[in-house]
């Protein structure tokens, strides 16, 4: 019997050892029968993880290409009043404290600022309302290269179909919900100097009110303890002994209105005092004042870390001759051809300085007058044709 007892012990703990991995393995099995059910069942010759995360995209798809248009004109308002807050903030603190300290470097600076402030704002305009280009309608389009499918048009060369705008746009770079407009052939030129300038102008911003900051932030101005002393105060504690301390042995006599400090003797200045009513009012301002600069200063860096991430980018893409979707194709070419032991060319390159020199529209006389100052001026050609690289290179290498 004792026997018969230890080893049904033996089974039972034995289960209870193998019972996790054996439970790991039913539930493997369970897994595998799923899928294979499911794939027989869902089966498609042409099916992938690519297509099924198309298809569980396409809800917020809808919302994006619902809403964006309905939210761009929101966003153009945003832009527009951020934008407008920080300037009436640098007017009313910035320029008083540059021109008390130097009425000279003032007159500098707002030359510079307004040179990129005007540039920013014209740039910011231009993008938004300057159509970026669509192929012309009713006429044979010789230029065509393919069909779309959603326009049911001749579709040229790099162009591209908006669903949020809801039609084919010529040279696409992307939809700006920001602009409340797309970017395109027409305007894509004023949309990146928008954010080159805009990187400036934080910049601009952002080194003349560190040291307005410092003073009044940090240091506490002249209206309160700042920063540093508020952080004093943590560590050594509330600081009421201390006060008590400086004030023991210095006798004042206070009148109700003033208080006059007794030493030795002698009566010092009096020194008049606020009322609770002159007290709250400039605790007021002590308090907006440095809001602003706080909201200047916050607002100022997501700018900049946004904005100039985003224009360093662009200016890559200008720099390789491509728009952002170009990029995501050219990268796909270029892998597909590499599996064959090809190179893939992109078309459209035409080495840095040409690229940058068509894009910013350096032709006909054109130098960087017109990208120093605000100019209106068009990019070379209709967004229809494009000058093609390779067939080029080959034409000058025949002719050589």
């Amino acid at each position: 019997m004792f026997y018969v007892w230890r080893r049904k012990g033996r089974q039972l703990l034995h289960g209870i050892i193998t019972f996790p991995h054996k439970t790991w393995k039913w539930l493997r099995w369970k897994y595998y029968l799923f899928i294979y059910t499911f794939k027989a069942i869902f089966y498609n010759e042409f099916i992938s993880y690519g297509y099924v995360l198309e298809v569980a995209m396409e809800p917020m798809i809808w919302v994006v290409d619902h809403f964006s248009k309905a939210l761009g004109p929101i966003l153009v308002f945003g832009v527009v009043s951020l934008t407008s807050t920080i300037v009436a903030i640098v007017y009313i603190i910035g320029l008083p404290y540059y021109w008390n300290k130097s009425p000279t470097l003032t007159c500098f600076l707002m030359v510079l600022g307004h040179w990129i402030l005007v540039n920013i704002a014209f740039h910011f305009t231009m993008a938004a309302i300057t159509d970026p280009g669509t192929p012309p309608k009713g006429i044979l389009i010789s230029e065509a290269v393919s069909v779309c499918k959603k326009c049911i048009a001749p579709k040229p060369p790099r162009t591209h179909h908006c669903s949020v705008c809801n039609r084919c746009i010529l040279k696409m770079d992307h939809h700006c919900p920001w602009l409340n407009n797309c970017v395109g052939h027409f305007n894509h030129r004023h949309f990146y100097l928008y954010m080159v300038y805009m990187t400036l102008g934080t910049v601009f911003i952002m080194s003349l009110g560190f040291e307005i900051a410092y003073k009044e932030v940090w240091v506490g101005g002249s209206d309160g303890v700042g920063l540093s002393g508020a952080w004093e105060l943590f560590v050594a504690g509330d600081g009421t002994q201390e006060e008590e301390k400086q004030l023991e042995g210095y006798p004042v006599r206070l009148n109700g209105t003033h208080l006059m400090p007794i030493g030795d003797g002698t009566v010092g200045p009096a020194v008049k005092l606020e009322t609770p009513e002159e007290e709250a009012e400039r605790e007021r301002r002590s308090y907006w004042y440095r809001f602003s600069i706080m909201y200047t200063a916050m607002l100022t860096t997501g700018v900049f870390c946004s904005l100039g991430g985003l224009a360093t980018w662009h200016g890559r893409l200008v720099s390789r001759g491509e728009t952002s979707i170009e990029s995501h194709i050219n990268k796909k070419e270029t892998e597909r051809l590499a599996k064959t032991d090809q190179i893939y060319h992109n078309p459209y390159n035409f080495g840095v300085l040409e690229n940058w020199r068509i894009f910013l529209g350096l032709t006909n006389g054109r130098d960087v007058r017109h990208v120093l100052l605000p100019s209106p001026h068009s990019p070379d050609g209709n967004g229809l044709t494009w000058p093609n690289s390779i067939i080029s290179g080959a034409v000058h290498d025949k002719a050589a």
